[in-house]
């Protein structure tokens, strides 16, 4: 149990008022969760949602009949996965994957409703996450429509180092070109380029970024777009690059 004078490193958690955060403390449990957890599978029943907290990332990804699979969103200590949107217990739509280990704050989807009918500024609060977790899809749908592998990578990259506040991100060749959808010879073609410009380097299992400005001015503006909606949704929400450790 989270004592009374805590609050886990989850900005949702955070930013809630005193006796909002009141009405669940009690009900959130602390867990760590490796890189690679399935959190949810297509048809499981959602009981829980999951509060990444500090460095942890998870992501949101749909997957055809072969088996391939698309990132459509990057959730870190902003947000909140499993069931925190809809009333009730319904059937997760797609695979909810854990990308960066690290600390997780886990609550009943019954405590959450309950919270919620108790408290209207509650309910209002998760009301307006559901509102920008639905801004970071359509702008991911946008974003994989429109814009090239170079500028999608440089957007994943720069998204995971903001929330992690960490230059190194622990991704695979394989690992980024299955989350966006793409052959693997595509997104090593792309990192070569950036090895070459000096932007990152890397190493097993790793990407280590070395110019973190020119890779945001490669990367496509939606990470902005999406930042900037949150700060006029839920201002102070959305991660910071340089505080992950707070």
């Amino acid at each position: 149990m989270i004592a009374s004078s805590e609050r886990p490193n989850n900005n949702l958690l955070r930013a809630l008022s005193p006796s909002d955060f009141e009405l669940v403390r009690p009900h959130l449990r602390c867990e760590t969760r490796a890189a690679g957890d399935l959190l949810y599978r297509p048809g499981d029943h959602v009981g829980s949602a999951f509060f990444p907290c500090g460095p942890s990332l998870v992501s949101y990804e749909v997957t055809d009949g072969d088996g391939r699979g698309v990132e459509t969103v990057l959730v870190g200590r902003e947000g909140a996965v499993g069931g925190i949107v809809s009333s009730g217990f319904l059937p997760a739509y797609c695979l909810i994957v854990v990308k960066f280990e690290g600390p997780f704050v886990r609550m009943p989807i019954l405590n959450i409703q309950a919270a919620k009918d108790r408290s209207p500024s509650f309910k209002s609060f998760f009301a307006r996450y559901a509102d920008c977790l639905m801004a970071q899809m359509f702008q991911s749908t946008a974003c994989n429509a429109i814009h090239s592998i170079e500028q999608r990578t440089a957007k994943w990259i720069a998204a995971a180092m903001d929330r992690t506040g960490d230059s190194m991100v622990p991704l695979t060749h394989e690992q980024l070109a299955a989350m966006m959808g793409v052959g693997r010879s595509y997104t090593s073609r792309v990192l070569q380029a950036f090895r070459q410009e000096g932007i990152l380097t890397t190493r097993r299992g790793a990407l280590i970024v070395d110019d973190a400005d020119k890779l945001r001015t490669r990367a496509c503006r939606c990470n902005d777009a999406v930042k900037e909606h949150f700060d006029v949704v839920l201002r102070g929400v959305y991660p910071e690059p340089d505080d992950a450790a707070a």
